[in-house]
């Protein structure tokens, strides 16, 4: 993706922000190798972001959950059942980890996702669903659970 840099308080403020399913349409969890894109739209209906949920085919409890601004601004990103990662400043991150997004370096900064609001990592719908919550989508689109979800 393009990088687009805003500043942090922009950011904070746009996590912040309540956001609803921009659509009543209905989703199928992703079937490994699959992804899918849901429209979301602030509450006040002023901004507009996209939940991406991938679910790789290989390994079928590796997915990577994504919640963006702007279409190219990462703002939180979950990975699970995948590699580690390397912060810029040389640090390892154990998965499954969450970026969040950084002033001057987007989504590349990771910490340890969180075991109390990830409590069941290869839950990959129940993890979605506490995904939504921590990205303050009050009103989330209607995911229906699939085969291998």
């Amino acid at each position: 993706m393009a990088e687009v840099d805003l500043p942090q308080a922009e950011a904070n403020r746009l996590i912040a922000l309540g956001k609803k399913a921009a659509d009543r349409n209905e989703w199928l969890f992703p079937s490994p190798g699959e992804r899918i894109v849901v429209p979301l739209v602030s509450l006040d209906g002023r901004e507009q972001f996209l939940l991406d949920v991938s679910h790789y085919q290989i390994k079928v409890t590796k997915a990577t959950f994504q919640h963006r601004v702007h279409v190219a601004v990462v703002l939180y990103r979950l990975d699970l059942d995948g590699p580690p990662h390397r912060n810029p400043d040389g640090d390892e991150v154990p998965c499954p980890h969450l970026h969040v997004y950084r002033e001057g370096y987007g989504d590349k900064w990771a910490m340890p996702a969180p075991f109390g609001t990830f409590p069941n990592p290869s839950d990959l719908y129940s993890t979605l669903d506490a995904f939504m919550k921590h990205c303050n989508i009050v009103e989330p689109p209607h995911i229906e659970k699939g085969l291998f979800s």
